[in-house]
């Protein structure tokens, strides 16, 4: 799809930007949101080489993967009110910076204390990255056009994902993870002096901060009253899993689940991870072109969830090689649902809440990845202990927490009434 074509006739009726102007500013955020897309997934590539020199555990692997997930969702409420309250360009620009700072800090890591500190620095630092994308969707592009144009967004910020697969596994090969962190780390600075260059905020015309700027104690109070509204509980339910699924596969375990249960080569992981990130590559754009919107949405939420908690579980109990590499392909393929979750939090909550509420969605999927990297971890190391295969205890454990999320969105009361 070409940007310029697809939102020619897709702008905002009321945004000051052109449609030309809005995509090249949407794409240099976006550009943040890809390097916060390697940072989340290089755990998978770096982890078993990282893991052999420091001397760590499966438990200490996920925590070290989840302390980037714990920080990034924690911020979501703070970040959430400062696009708010101080507009999308100010916040990106002033948290990004702690992720370059993160990054280096990893890279210069001698123990497990700098690591984990290095990841809740680069969580921070990243935080905004995709919220700041949707926001700026949201005001500048048609209202139609949102989840098709979040899903474009998504699809093309995952070059990030691609980075961390053969690209990586090659680089660490041939000389160390350090040199992972340290090209992140370069990557980083150009996206943050690219956005500080060329992205600005001009105010549409019904946009309500024209009239008057939110105090940040009024903004945070206002967000957590979401929690009120009774379609909020399961939305998060379902949010804190279903990406959590693919970034727990693809982010964390499948380089050790292919190397340590099939010795595959680190290369030959980045391979099949080359080719899962391809394939969730393009399933963000499909989904969201093709979204059903009221309660065929809601179906397809709970439908494709249970789909990807099957897969997971098979590949629990069938440990072969061709079954491990073929359904994580083709979780990859279905990965992109997650988009269909944007356009739901879009038609559920009004206007002037809509950023807050992304951003309480946004803390939730991230959190749910932490708490799902951790929980995994500690699962495999308990596995371990008990003498069990502890990639089986991992994608069972993985496959449970997907089923409670559509459960509970399935049972608890939804948004009032379809778009």
């Amino acid at each position: 799809m070409n940007p310029s074509t697809a939102t020619s006739h897709g702008a905002a009726p009321d945004s000051p930007l052109s449609p030309k102007l809005a995509w090249v500013m949407l794409l240099t955020l976006a550009s943040a949101f890809a390097l916060s897309q390697a940072f989340r997934t290089a755990a998978s590539i770096m982890g078993p080489p990282l893991a052999r020199e420091l001397s760590l555990s499966p438990q200490q692997l996920g925590l070290w993967a989840a302390a980037f997930h714990f920080a990034f969702g924690v911020m979501q409420l703070v970040m959430g009110v400062s696009i708010d309250v101080f507009g999308i360009r100010r916040t990106i620009v002033a948290a990004f910076p702690l992720a370059i700072l993160g990054a280096a800090l990893s890279a210069n890591a001698q123990g497990y204390t700098a690591l984990l500190l290095g990841q809740m620095l680069i969580g921070t630092g990243c935080a905004p990255a995709f919220l700041v994308c949707t926001v700026f969707i949201a005001r500048h592009f048609h209202p139609d056009k949102f989840t098709s144009t979040s899903g474009l967004i998504m699809s093309i910020s995952s070059i990030g994902v691609v980075a961390t697969a053969t690209p990586m596994a090659w680089l660490i090969e041939v000389s160390s993870w350090r040199w992972g962190f340290w090209v992140l780390t370069a990557g980083s600075l150009i996206a943050w002096a690219c956005i500080w260059w060329l992205v600005r905020e001009p105010v549409a015309k019904s946009d309500a901060r024209v009239h008057k700027r939110p105090h940040p104690l009024t903004a945070l109070h206002e967000m957590l009253l979401l929690f009120k509204l009774p379609h909020t509980p399961g939305l998060i339910i379902y949010a804190a899993v279903t990406y959590a699924g693919f970034i727990t596969l693809r982010g964390l375990w499948l380089g050790p689940l292919l190397i340590d249960r099939h010795d595959f080569s680190l290369v030959q992981t980045g391979n099949v991870a080359l080719v899962m990130t391809v394939a969730s590559m393009l399933s963000p754009a499909v989904f969201g072109r093709f979204d059903p919107g009221g309660a065929q949405r809601v179906r397809w939420m709970i439908g494709l969830s249970v789909l990807a908690a099957a897969l997971l579980a098979t590949m629990g109990m069938l440990p072969v090689a061709w079954v491990d590499v073929g359904f994580a392909i083709g979780y990859g393929l279905l990965s992109g649902y997650g988009v269909l979750q944007y356009g739901y939090v879009h038609s559920a909550y009004p206007a002037n809440v809509r950023g807050r509420a992304l951003s309480l969605f946004t803390m939730a999927m991230f959190l749910g990845i932490s708490l799902m990297q951790w929980v995994t971890g500690l699962a495999a190391t308990l596995a371990q202990a008990a003498g069990a295969e502890p990639f089986k205890a991992v994608l069972l454990t993985m496959s449970i927490m997907l089923l409670v999320g559509a459960f509970a969105f399935w049972k608890l009361p939804q948004k009032p009434s379809p778009d």
